[in-house]
Order: structure tokens, then sequence, then C-alpha cells
């Protein structure tokens, strides 16, 4: 089949690349100059697992193009995914203006019939809003549907090869054989293409998301609670994730989620409810505490330097807001950095993919190095906001040597307290 994307981010660039490797001729386009010619001369603009393997692959096989013609856009595809940022706004809304603009380009340019697919992550009815402005502009037929992504950053490749489930919103059986036809191929094991309405599509997106955070967030209040009382989360973690209604995923404290999904996404349908006169009680309280969970760790940093961090040296092991992705949006790092720097301490940071990205941010206000040890080389503490792997078993003994301060303050969870306390550092940790 013909696909055109329209967006190359995250969610665009994997579904046209993915696309392409289940055969199909795709071509993606972006209004980023400088970026399609980084993809047209075999460059990958974002680290995502697999995904340069995929990409080089059907470049090279002539499945895969780019370009920054929305006019071959709309003439190549037989099916047009909408694949466009759709940012906060100011009232935590969901800013729709990329995604109508390119509809009014596509109405504009439209010859034959299309199926105009929403893949970005909106609120309900911006189907119907598509549909008006495509009417507005245009007498031939088309249909709009809405097809939720729903890709872990880090295993988004694997999770469009092979998802769980594929959600479907169409108005027509055309559009919906169309559709069928396309992504047959990724659930040849039995996984469910899942047809509804377009607004029970959109908001499937929203609800997965707010309910995932949801669950984050009751568990670091779970954890937080611990403290108090002194119980171990993990221990309570264990017994209640063992409960099948429950799982034992998202159930793992630390200092908050970020990302460009779940903080804009919960907000996004916050601001929907509100919009129909719905309030989501249990939203005000999911913002609220994942907020304050982002610093939680900077108290226990005070109260271990005697309440003053002026002039303490700080490493910082991870910048992403999570494992196996370099996307800094939202993330706690982030939010540490900004406390520790307004206290006067100073930061040398390491994270194995998202260096760049923190520096075209923060520029010089903090230090980076080139590896893990070489960070904690004389620092008073070692602070750690991102679990890679990599930071899940150092030497020990040689962390201890570099370090000047002995004491770790673990915003993941990654160690064990009883064993670092063997080995002689302070170390402090969330809801144990």
């Amino acid at each position: 089949m013909k696909i055109t994307v329209v967006g190359t981010g995250y969610v665009g660039l994997v579904t046209g690349t993915c696309l392409a490797e289940a055969g199909n001729d795709v071509l993606c386009i972006d209004i980023d100059k400088a970026k399609v010619e980084k993809m047209q001369n075999g460059e990958v603009p974002i680290y995502e697992p697999h995904l340069e393997t995929y990409f080089e692959r059907n470049i090279k096989a002539g499945r895969l193009h780019f370009s920054t013609n929305i006019k071959e856009g709309v003439e190549h595809g037989e099916i047009i995914f909408l694949a466009l940022p759709t940012p906060e706004d100011e009232d935590g809304s969901a800013d729709l203006s990329y995604v109508l603009r390119v509809a009014n380009q596509i109405g504009d340019l439209m010859k034959d019939y299309k199926i105009i697919v929403g893949k970005s992550t909106v609120p309900v009815g911006t189907g119907e809003k598509v549909k008006a402005v495509l009417k507005a502009k245009t007498d031939v037929p088309f249909d709009v549907v809405s097809n939720p992504e729903f890709l872990r950053e880090g295993f988004a490749v694997e999770d469009f090869m092979k998802p769980d489930r594929i959600v479907v919103g169409v108005e027509s059986e055309r559009a919906k054989n169309a559709m069928e036809k396309l992504y047959t191929t990724f659930v040849r094991s039995g996984n469910p293409i899942v047809f509804m309405d377009i607004k029970s599509a959109e908001l499937t997106k929203y609800a997965a998301n707010a309910f995932l955070a949801t669950k984050i967030t009751y568990m670091n209040e779970i954890a937080n609670y611990c403290e108090k009382v002194g119980a171990n989360v993990d221990d309570v973690r264990m017994g209640m994730g063992l409960d099948e209604r429950i799982g034992k995923r998202f159930l793992f404290p630390g200092i908050g989620y970020g990302g460009s999904c779940f903080p804009k996404d919960v907000k996004a349908l916050h601001k929907s409810g509100k919009d129909a006169a719905h309030h989501f009680a249990i939203l005000d309280s999911v913002i609220e505490v994942n907020e304050k969970q982002k610093t939680i760790l900077f108290p226990k940093m005070e109260q271990h330097f005697d309440g003053s961090l002026k002039g303490k040296k700080i490493a910082l092991w991870g910048l992403a807001f999570k494992p196996n992705t370099d996307d800094i949006r939202e993330a706690p790092a982030l939010y540490m950095i900004e406390k520790l720097l307004l206290v006067g301490a100073s930061i040398t940071a390491f994270d194995p993919e998202a260096i760049e990205n923190v520096k075209a941010k923060l520029g010089d206000n903090i230090s980076f190095a080139s590896s893990m040890m070489d960070v904690v080389k004389d620092a008073d503490a070692l602070l750690i906001c991102t679990e890679w792997h990599a930071f899940r078993n150092p030497d020990f003994e040689k962390l201890k040597s570099a370090l000047k301060g002995n004491v770790i303050f673990d915003g993941r969870n990654i160690y064990n307290p009883k064993e670092m306390e063997s080995l002689g550092f302070s170390y402090y940790s969330i809801g144990r």
C-alpha cells in the first residue's frame, strides 16, 4: 500500500519505518528541511533501539522516502497518517493547530479519495474538527480515522511490530477494510484490531495513559507513606503485584513520571473534562502528587548536608525521563537540577544518550562527563535519576573510592539498601 506519514517525531518516524518494514511504500513528510536532508542521507534523528536497522534497510530497499513537500505527500498516499505535535497549551489543553493546519493543506490538495488517519494523541472531538476542515475545502470523498499509538519510548519498534492491540476508530466500511488490510500483518499471532467509533478511539489513548500515570502516582504515595511508618515499599509492591487484578507493571516507586505523553495527556484529559463540565477529581491528585514527587529527594539531600547544599558537588546519573531513550521532556532530572542550582550546588552529569539534548537546553549551567565513573570523581554525593541498565551493577569499590562523600541518593530504587549499608555507603531511596 502507498502510505504517507506527516510528521517525523518519535511516533511518525517509527510508524513510517515499521510500515515500510511490512512492505508498504512509505513517504514521510516534515517541514524541517535540515532534518529531512539528514534522513535522506540515512541519518536517524532520534535514538530508539532497533530503529536504525529498520530505517537503513528500508531506505536501501526503496520503500522509505522523505520529503518536505506536502503536495507530494498527498499525491502519494492512499492512507495519510497525521503524526503531528499536540503540545500542551497554557491552560493544559492540547494545541491542535498543527493538526488542523495540515488538514487544511490536505483539503486544498486532494484530488481523489483519501483516508486521513489521526495518529497524534488528541482530545475527543478532534476527528470531527478535521472532518469539518476537509469538508470546507473539498468535495472529494474522504474518510477520517482515529488510530492512537501505544508506543513506549525505548520499546517503540517492538511495540509497533508486535502490538498487544491496535485501536481504530472508523465511520465507514471502506476505511475499516483498508485499515484492516494495512494492519493484518502485525497481528498474525492473534492479538486484536479493535474497531470502534472515532470519539471512543480518541478517548482510549487518554484513558490508558491517565490510568498508568495514576497507577505510578498511587505507588509513589504508598512509598512516601512507607517511609513514615517504617514499611518497605518493595515488599508491598510484590504483595500487591501478584494479584492478577492489579498486575506487576507500573508499581515501581520513584521520582515521578515524565516524558512526552503522561504529563501532557493527563493535563489534557483533565482540561477536556472541565470543558465538558466533568471534574476528574482523581486527576487533580495525580498532577499534584507527581509535581511534588519529582523533587522528593531534595529535602533528604538538604538534611544529609545539615541544611545546606551550597558548594556541594553533585554527580548525576541519568538525564532522560526513562532508560533507552534520549527524550528529556518533563524528565525528573531537570527538576532536580533546577532545585540544586538554586541553592548553589554544582552538578556534573552523565547519561548514555541524552547529554546533547540537555546541553541544548541548559548550556553550561551544569558540566558533563563521558562516562559514569568520570562523573563521580571527588563528588560529595551521587544522585540517580534514570535507571539505565549500566547503572545497576557498577564496581561499588571503585565508586566508593571515587566519591568524596560515599553518599547515594537513588531516585529509582535500583540498589538493595542493606547491601549498600554493608558496603559503607550512606544510601537514600524512596519508600524503604
